[in-house]
Parts: structure tokens; sequence; C-alpha cells
């Protein structure tokens, strides 16, 4: 295999996934903000560390990016050395960042001036989806981009879908995220009203997860959530990001999210009290402060 592809952004989530790539046979170039991270990176994998943006992205032929906000994807992406500038024309450039339909859309009019495609594609499925490549992706983009790019995502992703054109990528992450947000308050709420009752908490999750009430957060997070362990998964400053963006698309398209802007603030709450870092199954530990 002689495809080249270019990985920028190495944290907890695109580390792993640029190794993927790498076991799979793909010509692997990765550069990070922090070097060392790259280098370490380029330690464990066959594959290279750049220690530029325009050195990691030349002559490739998919970019992948994986950074914080809409903020680093500028930084990334435009200027005169940036990806877009630097990428050669009729790459493919693949974005796995959560950030806003309105920074896909524009990155994706700045790479068609220099006959690149762009597709959004945020993952959900966590820092363990990425490491075990059991990673849901959701894209928006060309048809014919995406049909080109799906095996190369095929290598971290359990379920690589189309959802339509650029920008639904990320509006279905946004879905995604809404729905999350609702169902861990809901749990949270439930185990803390099976605690101040004095009743076996475990016992109960036990039972009521064989009916209606089970989901993949109680499954999954129930044990820890009633332990006090909150290292487990997505952080909570990362959820209220996630949040924003959706409550800002919302008032864009004059959709109600009354649940998703109390939760935000609860999650605010746990900000509040230290729980930056903290997984998103924390906020039980804001009703237990409060009742």
């Amino acid at each position: 295999m002689t495809t080249t592809v270019s990985f920028i952004g190495l944290g907890v989530m695109g580390y792993p996934m640029a190794g993927h790539l790498a076991k799979a046979g793909y010509q692997v170039r990765v550069w990070n903000r922090t070097a060392s991270k790259a280098e370490q990176w380029a330690s464990e994998y066959q594959g290279t560390a750049c220690k530029t943006i325009a050195e990691a992205v030349q002559g490739a032929e998919f970019v992948m990016t994986c950074v914080g906000a809409d903020k680093d994807l500028v930084e990334v992406f435009q200027g005169d050395d940036g990806i877009i500038a630097k990428a050669p024309e009729g790459a493919i450039l693949v974005d796995h960042t959560t950030a806003s339909a309105g920074i896909a859309e524009c990155l994706s009019a700045a790479a068609a001036e220099r006959n690149q495609a762009f597709i959004d594609a945020p993952v959900s499925g966590g820092q363990q989806g990425a490491e075990n490549g059991k990673l849901t992706v959701m894209c928006g983009g060309p048809e014919s981009a995406f049909a080109k790019a799906c095996p190369v995502m095929d290598n971290y992703g359990r379920a690589v879908t189309l959802m339509g054109p650029v920008g639904s990528g990320q509006k279905t992450k946004m879905v995604n995220q809404i729905a999350i947000a609702g169902l861990v308050q809901g749990l949270s709420e439930a185990l803390h009203f099976a605690e101040q009752a004095g009743m076996d908490v475990e016992k109960v999750v036990e039972v009521i997860s064989k009916g209606a009430a089970q989901s993949w957060q109680m499954e999954n997070r129930s044990g820890t959530m009633i332990a006090g362990e909150f290292n487990h998964g997505f952080a909570v400053d990362w959820m209220r990001k996630d949040l924003g963006f959706c409550l800002d698309e919302a008032r864009k398209i004059n959709a109600s999210l009354p649940v998703t802007a109390l939760v935000d603030q609860f999650y605010a709450d746990v900000q509040s009290m230290g729980g930056n870092r903290w997984d998103t199954s924390s906020l039980i530990q804001r009703l237990r402060k409060f009742r």
C-alpha cells in the first residue's frame, strides 16, 4: 500500500486513530503542536513525525485532523502555512474535530478553491473507541470524496456514515450530544434517588437494566457512578464545549433545547466543584453535593 495519509493532532483520540492507519499499512505522517508527542508516536508506530504542517501534508492523498475546536481548525487549515495552502490539489481533507457546522462550511469553501474536498467527520465512542478502532464516524461532504475516504476511516471506525452535505456530520454529532446530556442526567437522578431511599443501588440497577430503562450509559457507567469514580471517559470540559455548539446551532435554526440548556448549567456546577476533567457521568456528584 503506497497511499500517503497525514494526521494532524495527536490528542487522546488522534494518537490511536493515526496508529490504526499505520498498522493498516498506510504511509502515515503526523504533526502535533507539541512536537514531542509526534516523536513519541513515531517511536511506537511505523510512520514519520514532521516538524511542520507543510512537511506533513506535502503530497498527501488524505489529510486527517483531530484538534480542539474552531479556533484550532482555523490555525491548522488556513494561512500561508496551513493545510489548505500546503496540501496538494485533489487531496481529501477529513476533519474529526467536534466543531461548529459553520466552520466546516467555511473550510470546505476554502478547500474547494484549491480543488480539494473537505469532509467534516466528528466521532463518537471516546478514547476507548479510538484505541479499539470502534468509533462511530458521522460525515458530511461530497459523495465522491466520501467513497474514497471511507476505506481509510474504516480502520478506526465501526460505523462510518455519510449523513449529507458538509456540516451534516457536525449536526449529527450535536444530536448525539443532546441525547446523551439528558440521558446522563436522568440516570444520575435515578441513582441518586435510590441512594437517598436507602436501597441496594447495584441491585436496583441489575433489575431495571433488564427493562426499558436500560442504556449504554447504565450498562457502562452506573457502577462507576455509584462508586464515585469519574476517570473513564469524555471530560466535562469537552462536553461543555460540545453543548455550546448545540445551543448555538439551536438558536440559528429556532430549535428548543430546554433540557440541554439546563444540563449544560449543571455541568458548569461540576466544573465549579473542580470536576473539569471528570467524565460526563459526574453529574451525579452535583446531586450528592447540593442535595
